[in-house]
């Protein structure tokens, strides 16, 4: 009995031991005093996806990962590097699946590809299923 008490205790208390005991990014939910370089990094970080939430830009994320990258964002723009050095940074570090644009390259051919074919299919296949009904009437 007492086995069991410590191994649902131990289930339970999960997920507290998987949050981060580090205190949070300075920056990460402290705005700049500087509204224009506020405005910077806010547009920036709407472009950016959360490495975790995988769906959500890091501006309205909520996870530790995209306080630390809003942090870094609101870090140097301060310090005065544009948002294109910013993001280039990023992609170095994350690849380019940080940011929503990715650029096209042979790796990322496919998915700038796919929905064309995936049309042209629809299509062919729209155009044959309505060409039978026709021959019907």
């Amino acid at each position: 009995m007492r086995y069991t008490l410590v191994f649902i205790a131990s289930i339970l208390a999960s997920p507290v031991a998987a949050q981060t005991g580090l205190p949070p990014a300075p920056y990460a939910d402290q705005q700049l005093a500087d509204p224009a370089k506020e405005a910077a990094a806010r547009d920036l970080m709407e472009e950016l996806r959360c490495l975790k939430c995988q769906s959500q830009s890091i501006a309205d994320s909520n996870a530790p990962m995209a306080g630390d990258m809003r942090s870094q964002v609101r870090e140097r723009i301060a310090a005065g590097e544009t948002p294109d050095q910013i993001r280039n940074w990023l992609v170095e570090r994350y690849g380019s699946w940080v940011t929503y644009d990715p650029p096209v390259t042979p790796m990322t051919w496919p998915l700038w590809i796919a929905p064309i074919f995936l049309l042209i299919a629809a299509l062919w296949l729209a155009r044959g299923r309505f060409r039978r009904k026709k021959d019907d009437s």
